[in-house]
C-alpha cells in the first residue's frame, strides 16, 4: 500500500483532518481571530494631557475583557464634537458613545430618539446606576425629567482662579496672601500692572462661563428662571441685575486700563499662562494636566473670587467638563458593550487615574470619600480647590446646575455683547439687556421646536 510522504505513514485524508483540527486550534488561540471583539466608538473632545487619560481608560477597559474594544476618537473642539455627533447619528454614523460638555447638556436633553438614557441602558444590561452613587451637585446636572441619569458624568471641573506667584513677588505683593475677593483681585491686578506695564495682570477663558454662569451662581444668584433651565424649556434668562452689571462695568474699567486683557470667548488664552505671561487667570481647573507638563514657573489655584459686599462667602461653583451620552441606533450586543466600559469609568481604579492625573474631581462618592481617606488632598492641596469649589455649600435653585437649549448659539450672543461693553459700545447694562433679550428669544425658538 502506498504510504503519503507529507505524513510519515498517515493517510492524505488523515493527514487533512488533522492539519485543520492544528490550524482551528492555532486560530482560537488568537485572540481577535477566532471570535472578534465588538467595537465600541467613544467620540471626545479632550486633546493633549487629559486625551491620553481618556486614551488610556479606553487601554485599561480593552485589557481587562476580550469581549469588546472601545476606540477613542478626537473630533475638535467641544462645539464641533457634538455637532458633529448629531450629524453623523442623522446620517446612520453616530458613535456609541458622545463626550458632550455641560453647555450641550440642553440640546441633548431634548434630542429625543437620539439619546439612550444612561440608565435604561445599564438596567437592559444587568448593572445598577443611582443619582446617589455621585456627589450631588454633579448628580443633578445629569437628570433626565423622571430623576434617572440621562448621561454619566465623565469629566468634571470647576472655574477656579490661577495664580502665578512668580509675578506676585516681582510686584512685591505677598505670594503667601492671596487675594481671595473681587476688590482683592482688582487692587493685586491694578498692582502687577504698574510693575511690569507690558504684561498681562488680569485675563480669563471662557468669559461668558466665567463672568455670567459661574459670576451668578458663584453669588447664589439665578441665571434665568425654572432653576436655570433645570426644571422645563420654558426658561427665561435673568442676568442683567446689579450684581453682573457691576461686575461687567468693573472688567470695562480695568480693560480701559490696560489692567483686564481680553483672551477671546474660548481657552486659547490659557497659553499665555502656562508661558508665565499673565499673573492671574480664570480658567477651567482641567488645565491642570497642560501646566504641570509645561508650566515653567511657581504657580497656584485658588478659588474664584466674590464680592463681600454682595455675600459673606460664595455658593457653590457649577460644573464644567462633560459626560458620556448613549446614542440610540445600536444593538443589544452593542449596549452590553457600552454598560460594561461605563461600569468601567465609574470604578476607583479608573476614577483615581482621571482625579489624581487631572484638574477633574472624582464624581462617585466613594471615590471622593476614598481620596480622602488616603490623604490624597492633603498631599496635593491644588487638586482640591475644584471639588471644594463644587462641595462648598449645598447646591440651591440658583446654583444645582444650567441646562439651556442652543446654548452654544446663546453663549456667542453673550460674548458679542460683553465684547461691545469692553469695546465702548455699549454700556454694562445695555450690553446684560441685550444678552438676555437675544438669549431669550433663541429660548422661545427651541422651545417652540422641541415642543412639536
Amino acid at each position: 500500500m502506498a504510504m503519503s510522504q507529507r505524513g510519515r505513514g498517515i493517510p492524505a485524508r488523515a493527514h487533512r483532518l488533522l492539519s485543520g483540527l492544528l490550524l482551528g486550534l492555532a486560530l482560537a488561540a488568537m485572540p481577535g481571530i477566532a471570535r472578534a471583539a465588538t467595537e465600541l466608538q467613544l467620540w471626545h473632545s479632550l486633546d493633549g494631557a487629559n486625551g491620553a487619560l481618556v486614551a488610556r481608560i479606553a487601554e485599561d477597559f480593552n485589557a481587562s475583557q476580550s469581549a469588546y474594544r472601545v476606540v477613542t476618537i478626537y473630533k475638535g473642539p467641544y462645539a464641533e464634537t457634538i455637532n458633529g455627533g448629531i450629524a453623523a447619528y442623522r446620517a446612520g454614523e453616530g458613535p456609541h458613545l458622545l463626550q458632550v460638555f455641560e453647555v450641550g447638556n440642553g440640546t441633548m436633553a431634548a434630542a429625543v430618539g437620539a439619546v439612550k438614557p444612561v440608565s435604561e441602558v445599564m438596567q437592559e444590561a444587568g448593572r445598577a446606576i443611582s443619582p446617589d452613587a455621585f456627589l450631588p451637585v454633579i448628580a443633578s446636572n445629569y437628570l433626565a425629567r423622571d430623576g434617572s441619569m440621562l448621561s454619566l458624568p465623565f469629566n468634571i471641573s470647576a472655574m477656579v482662579m490661577w495664580i502665578n506667584r512668580d509675578r506676585f513677588r516681582q510686584a512685591g505683593l505677598d505670594p503667601d496672601q492671596l487675594p481671595e475677593t473681587w476688590p482683592q483681585v482688582f487692587e493685586a491686578a491694578r498692582a502687577l500692572k504698574r510693575a511690569d506695564p507690558s504684561g498681562c495682570a488680569l485675563s480669563t477663558a471662557w468669559p461668558t462661563w466665567a463672568h455670567i454662569e459661574q459670576l451668578s451662581v458663584w453669588h447664589d444668584r439665578p441665571i434665568a428662571t425654572r432653576s436655570n433651565g433645570l426644571d422645563g424649556f420654558d426658561t427665561e434668562l435673568v442676568f442683567n441685575r446689579a450684581l453682573q452689571v457691576g461686575h461687567l462695568q468693573n472688567l470695562v474699567d480695568l480693560h480701559r486700563a490696560g489692567v483686564f486683557e481680553y483672551a477671546g470667548r474660548t481657552n486659547r488664552g490659557e497659553a499665555r499662562f502656562i508661558a508665565g505671561e499673565c499673573a492671574i487667570f480664570l480658567t477651567s481647573s482641567s488645565m491642570y494636566g497642560s501646566i504641570v507638563a509645561r508650566g515653567r514657573f511657581d504657580w497656584t489655584i485658588r478659588p474664584m473670587p466674590y464680592y463681600p459686599d454682595i455675600v459673606d462667602g460664595p455658593q457653590n461653583a457649577i460644573l464644567g467638563g462633560g459626560s458620556l451620552y448613549v446614542m440610540q441606533g445600536k444593538t443589544a450586543q452593542e449596549y452590553d458593550g457600552v454598560a460594561a466600559f461605563l461600569a468601567f469609568v465609574l470604578s476607583f481604579p479608573e476614577q483615581a487615574l482621571l482625579y489624581r492625573n487631572s484638574g477633574y474631581v472624582p464624581v462617585t462618592r466613594a471615590a471622593y470619600e476614598d481620596a480622602c481617606r488616603t490623604g490624597f488632598y492633603e498631599r496635593n492641596p491644588k487638586l482640591q480647590v475644584a471639588v471644594r469649589a463644587i462641595m462648598n455649600r449645598e447646591p440651591t435653585r440658583n446654583s444645582a446646575g444650567l441646562r439651556l437649549g442652543n446654548m452654544l448659539q446663546i453663549r456667542d450672543l453673550w460674548a458679542e455683547e460683553i465684547e461691545a461693553a469692553l469695546d465702548g459700545s455699549k454700556s454694562a447694562q445695555q450690553a446684560l439687556d441685550d444678552a438676555v433679550s437675544r438669549g431669550n428669544a433663541v429660548l422661545r425658538l427651541f422651545q417652540r421646536r422641541t415642543a412639536r
